[in-house]
């Protein structure tokens, strides 16, 4: 016997109330549905229904029997639906949180190589540094850049791992000098970010394995990483930025790495959304290309 196929009739039965119009809307015959219900019945060694001449009316052990036919339906349907629509590619709005450094800095690097990949994604990009609630506001996943990821109640993956980098333009060195030593940045103009997760101090990891720790004299702080990066850019002064974030600017002699020998430690890139049973083929297929653009 088809278990499925005999939950669904008999599903279609206590619907209709009626052998012969659940048979009609099944399109088989009402001798056929009988015969279906009765090895049903003795499959389960227990009565689900009782005819009589105004139909058809459900025992107790077919009520229970229905409310678990019901349930186990709907999950199956609805696996059903989230397969195919796997098999299709992915579509509708997608609503992004990010760091104004990925959604400005780092756009013209992943957004028109994403949109061409994915043309059915209409992607809506919400711009803050503040670590948003994805549930709440309607996030359907997060970017974010942190020493750490504490938030248990979301699933998390990483993108990826960046330094922390000291940089300045090359007119701030050509009029200030390079720093040659640690001990060196506290003569030099340095920029701070002041963000909620931002310590006071700069914690310095040297070559060797030590740390160096030391209060910057910063004449400017700012609480976002894109007014930080353009006083950089602009030549105020040093600044520790995430080399994802200057490396372009690196490259083209924008910007200069200063004590390469040193970074502030790491920053972790990661792409958290909401624990759910599925995860929508629009978010899978952002996550995984973010994950390739940054390897």
């Amino acid at each position: 016997m088809d278990q499925v196929k005999a939950m669904r009739a008999f599903q279609r039965i206590a619907q209709a109330k009626s052998l012969s119009s659940a048979a009609q809307s099944l399109g088989t015959t009402h001798s056929s549905l009988s015969r279906q219900l009765q090895a049903l019945e003795a499959s389960l060694g227990a009565q689900l229904v009782r005819r009589d001449t105004r139909g058809i009316t459900l025992t107790e052990a077919g009520h229970r029997y229905l409310a678990a036919c019901t349930d186990i339906l709907s999950r199956l349907d609805a696996a059903h639906a989230d397969a195919a629509a796997d098999s299709k590619a992915p579509s509708g709005t997608l609503k992004v949180s990010m760091p104004l450094s990925i959604a400005t800095l780092e756009l013209p690097d992943w957004l028109p190589a994403f949109q061409a990949r994915h043309a059915g994604i209409r992607l809506e990009v919400v711009c803050t540094d503040r670590f948003t609630k994805l549930v709440a506001e309607g996030i359907d996943v997060a970017l974010r850049i942190s020493a750490e990821l504490e938030d248990a109640s979301m699933m998390a993956r990483t993108l990826a791992v960046s330094d922390m980098v000291l940089v300045a333009a090359p007119r701030y060195l050509a009029e200030h000098g390079l720093p040659r030593t640690p001990e060196d940045l506290s003569q030099h103009q340095c920029l701070q970010h002041n963000g909620p997760e931002s310590p006071a101090h700069w914690t310095l990891h040297l070559r060797d394995g030590q740390q160096q720790t030391l209060k910057p004299d910063a004449r400017f702080a700012c609480d976002t990483i894109t007014a930080l990066y353009s006083a950089a850019k602009c030549g105020l002064g040093i600044a520790a930025l995430t080399w994802h974030t200057v490396r372009a600017d690196l490259q083209a002699g924008a910007l200069v790495r200063v004590l390469p020998e040193v970074t502030l430690g790491q920053r972790t890139y990661a792409a958290l959304y909401p624990r759910t049973r599925h995860v929508q083929p629009a978010v899978r297929a952002f996550i995984d290309f973010m994950a390739t653009h940054y390897r």
